[in-house]
């Protein structure tokens, strides 16, 4: 990779070039807007890591501290507003923990864990049987309905665990193309259009301005740089021009929404009644909770009880977890392709799929109420900030684990207004959206096989879920477990989606060309997880390779890297003597480039 020299830029990335497949010479302007700012393997500098690492916690933020909420009726805290803070604690500590194991050791890439939606049907579901009424006289969730569901939650991640271990997703991703991935990500952003509804409409025109500052900062200003106060020996202050639009523009428009509605807030212009439009848009709602919560807290394995589990339980949670795989799947293609990585291998998805299923078991240890996943809006920020590097989310996982042992510091968050949290929603869920239907460009999308396919899969994908809830008793097989499997699984338009376009991608008849399997796949079938390009990004960390490359059975473990005995050091993944591939559709290495972006 080629390189200009600079000492002016202190804050300098490099930039890569995201998948393209355009044929034609772009522009400087339009070459430059393809580039990212860091890629997957790239260290930024720790004091940015820390700046977007708080942008990630605060993409994340809306879905994290949602999940506590809506279990807190089931879980009997709607009148304990402590222990709800607690629960919100334990939650982030333990999304934190998480996400520094799928980034270090699991996936290796730049994909947030937090609290899963897919759970949370199933959990609602259980938490209101009648057996699991909460008793007129509680507001202890410790006395009551945590210790049931967690049980459950342990016991159905390890089926997640095993799944993902033992390689049977990697199996399952040899029948995966892009018209099964195209509607299984788009989904995860359409489905959402509710949830990014019901918060932006609590004040459209709070929620429109972030919107709007984010498209702003991210679209309109990107290639304008700040001029900030840098030192050096040779030239010692001055100032240096840093592309902070590019790198920020989530965390800039969430800030600056959310201080706007508190200065909105502090001269009561924000209605202060609560049957009144706009009243969500205040940031004193929650001020009890900065109160009474404490400066340290300490959440543990077994805090609410010993678990136990229950048969209804166990089922129902394991529909939310196939569904929870499938998403994750397409969350890792997606994070892929806007991080600059080549395409996932195999061995790195089943680690991916082994570790979510640990940190759904630590999540039921320590009671969460709910367990974690691949978080899907932060895929779509690494699209918008143009920043792809792993370390930023390393540094949100710390982050996320200093927030749920200082309680104080969680608290703050819960400020922030629902009109600006879906506002957020409304540009990153399109950003998801697009990412899914990009994958269609390795497809022959004249064929009308693969219209019909792709058309069918996504309208189902959405019809079929938006009947159910709208129609919950029109399942009733006369089993309780096996309804609540139909209705979480019915309900989860990425799965309807998905397997619709499974299910036709492998039976209509179409020709390995025509439905995108040989240009999807090129990176799996041509023993792309033995480049060197593959190996920088998904080979296990700390030298563990070479470690275990020595041992003749490494090769037979599906979530390890494949080995070349014909290498320098026997290990393929991490070998010098690996000839480097180009993913496919990547460009030549991009140059780095230092203050002349977008001239």
């Amino acid at each position: 990779m080629s390189a200009y020299s600079s000492n002016e830029l202190k804050l300098e990335g490099r930039f890569c070039d995201l998948p393209d497949n355009e044929k034609e010479p772009a522009s400087s302007t339009d070459e430059c807007s393809n580039k990212l700012a860091y890629c997957v393997t790239d260290v930024p500098p720790w004091y940015l890591c820390i700046i977007l690492g708080i942008q990630h916690c605060l993409t994340a933020f809306g879905g994290i501290i949602a999940i506590p909420l809506i279990l807190s009726q089931g879980l009997c805290l709607q009148h304990d507003g402590l222990t709800q803070s607690h629960l919100i604690s334990t939650i982030f500590l333990v999304s934190g923990v998480c996400t520094l194991l799928q980034v270090v050791f699991g996936i290796r890439l730049p994909i947030l864990q937090g609290g899963t939606f897919t759970l949370l049907a199933p959990s609602m579901a259980l938490l209101s049987m009648p057996e699991w009424t909460c008793p007129a006289w509680t507001q202890n969730a410790s006395l009551v309905n945590t210790s049931k569901l967690q049980g459950s939650i342990i016991v159905g991640s390890v089926f997640q665990v095993l799944v993902g271990f033992s390689g049977l997703i990697g199996l399952f991703m040899r029948f995966i193309g892009p018209l099964t991935i195209a509607p299984t990500i788009s989904l995860i952003g359409l489905s959402l259009f509710d949830s990014a509804g019901s918060s932006a409409g609590n004040h459209w025109g709070i929620s429109a301005m972030t919107t709007a500052l984010i498209i702003l900062f991210s679209q309109y200003l990107r290639h304008i740089p700040v001029p900030f106060p840098a030192y050096n020996k040779d030239k010692r202050l001055h100032t240096s021009p840093v592309y902070v639009f590019q790198i920020l523009p989530v965390l800039l428009g969430i800030t600056l929404s959310w201080t706007i509605c508190y200065i909105l807030t502090v001269y009561n212009v924000l209605p202060a009644e609560p049957d009144k439009y706009g009243y969500l848009a205040r940031t004193d709602l929650k001020g009890d909770v900065m109160s009474q919560a404490p400066w340290l807290v300490f959440p543990y394995p077994g805090q609410w009880g010993r678990p136990t589990v229950s048969l209804a339980g166990v089922i129902g949670i394991l529909a939310g977890v196939i569904s929870s795989m499938i998403e994750s799947v397409g969350d890792y293609h997606a994070c892929a392709r806007l991080s600059g990585a080549p395409p996932p291998p195999k061995h790195a998805i089943n680690r991916g799929i082994g570790i979510e299923g640990i940190g759904c078991l630590l999540a039921g240890a320590w009671g969460t109420g709910n367990g974690t996943t691949s978080y899907s809006e932060n895929v779509g920020a690494l699209g918008i900030t143009k920043v792809g590097s792993r370390m930023v989310i390393v540094a949100s996982g710390v982050l996320m684990v200093v927030m749920g042992i200082f309680g104080k510091v969680g608290a703050i968050f819960t400020t922030i207004p629902s009109p600006v949290i879906g506002g957020m929603f409304m540009v990153m869920f399109g950003v998801i959206s697009a990412a899914g239907v990009s994958n269609l460009q390795y497809a022959d999308m004249n064929s009308s096989r693969n219209i019909f396919i792709f058309g069918f899969s996504m309208f189902t994908g959405l019809v079929i879920p938006n009947w159910i809830l709208k129609n919950s008793k029109a399942i009733s097989t006369g089993v309780v477990e096996l309804d609540q499997v139909l209705q979480v699984l019915l309900t989860t338009s990425m799965f309807v989606g998905g397997f619709f376009g499974f299910i036709l991608d492998n039976t209509v008849p179409g020709s390995k060309h025509e439905r995108g399997i040989l240009a999807w796949n090129k990176a799996h079938e041509d023993d792309s997880s033995n480049t060197l390009e593959s190996g920088k990004v998904y080979s296990l960390p700390f030298g563990i390779n070479s470690h275990l490359c020595s041992s003749s059975w490494f090769r037979y473990i599906p979530f390890c890297p494949p080995t070349m005995p014909n290498s320098s050091d026997g290990c393929g993944a991490v070998a010098n003597s690996v000839e480097p591939k180009q993913p496919l559709g990547q460009q030549e290495p991009a140059q780095v480039i230092t203050g002349a972006v977008g001239k």
